[in-house]
């Protein structure tokens, strides 16, 4: 098998080696399609805690080559996507049903080898057979598709809502075709690359808007007779745009911290305005039961994402995408382990 390898934060190698075998309870999957998430980035910056040396990538599809002893819901040949994230089953968390805050998380791609790889070995349940016709590339968006259903979930958005999403990137643009299925009566996205606006407003956004040369606040308070909007998603993970939400939100509202903020950002909130105006504010981390439901969302068609890809590299160029990602150059970079 060959990966690209992360020696430690900053550095990538390919290297070779024989192809493994799966143990009890174990699949060989031959890896056809690989996201390079936002999270590759900052495991390669040594931004996020990792397990080095480390085949990162977990956004990822292919098809299985070999089955250990005692699997019997996947086959050789069938294609299959994967849930990166296995929990120990037996903290606090996990046994009160929120496996996805389990203290001992374990991730494929972060804490195991994953799917920078042409083949990677992985625990059998974490597999999920993909519809029929479903190319794998799409399939390979499962995992970021189930962690936008669940921070749609989080959002609890009820329809007339007003919406704005700030970050019109891959999330972004995942997220706002999610809210406009909640009965959003508008979805207002902040981006300031011309392309992202324009995929959001083929989307459905109601209205997109360059933070650049635009007044955000101003024109959602027009659009909520100077009240605010009833969600607002934080989708880039910075301090500013943080703050920004928060500024954002009217009597009632709800604001989901979606992005990934670095651990030593901070914002100023205003205890009196959550309290006087019953602010809600809140986060969403993974995906917890909900892998399932983005399969089918992605087979029926309900939430678009091919034409999102905006670029396909080989597995030698894995920093190559990781440098399009951070450059805001693309929208979704698509590993083939195989070219």
């Amino acid at each position: 098998m060959r990966a690209a390898q992360f020696p430690s934060p900053g550095t990538c190698e390919m290297v070779a080696g024989e192809t493994p075998s799966p143990k009890h309870g174990e699949v060989l999957i031959r890896v056809e399609a690989c996201g390079v998430c936002g999270t590759d980035a900052h495991i390669y910056r040594g931004e996020f805690p990792a397990r080095f040396p480390l085949i990162a990538g977990h956004e990822f599809a292919g098809v299985v080559e070999a089955i250990g002893p005692g699997v019997a819901h996947v086959q050789p040949g069938d294609h299959v996507a994967v849930d990166p994230n296995i929990n120990c089953g037996v903290c606090r968390p996990c046994r009160r049903g929120m496996t996805h805050l389990c203290r001992d998380l374990f991730a494929i791609g972060v804490t195991a080898d994953g799917g920078f790889a042409t083949h990677c070995v992985l625990p059998a349940r974490q597999s999920y057979r993909v519809p029929a016709g479903l190319p794998l590339e799409v399939a390979a968006m499962m995992e970021p598709v189930a962690c936008c259903v669940h921070g749609i979930e989080r959002a609890a958005i009820r329809p007339g809502a007003v919406a704005v999403l700030i970050g019109g990137g891959m999330i972004g643009l995942i997220l706002l075709q999610l809210a406009l299925l909640q009965g959003v009566s508008e979805a207002i996205v902040s981006e300031p690359v011309p392309e992202k606006r324009a995929a959001a407003e083929k989307l459905g956004a109601s209205r997109v808007v360059d933070p650049s040369t635009e007044d955000l606040e101003q024109i959602v308070m027009e659009a909520t007779e100077q009240s605010g909007a009833e969600v607002v998603i934080e989708c880039v993970g910075s301090q500013q745009t943080a703050q920004q939400a928060l500024s954002l939100a009217g009597e009632g509202g709800r604001v989901l911290f979606f992005g990934v903020a670095p651990q030593s950002a901070r914002v100023e909130v205003s205890p009196y305005d959550v309290y006087r105006r019953e602010i809600t504010v809140t986060g969403s981390f993974t995906n917890p039961a909900t892998n399932a439901a983005a399969l089918a969302l992605l087979a029926a068609g309900r939430v678009q994402v091919a034409d999102l890809i905006s670029h396909h590299l080989p597995l030698a160029e894995v920093t190559s995408g990781i440098e399009l990602l951070e450059s805001r150059a693309a929208t979704k970079v698509m590993i083939d382990p195989q070219a």
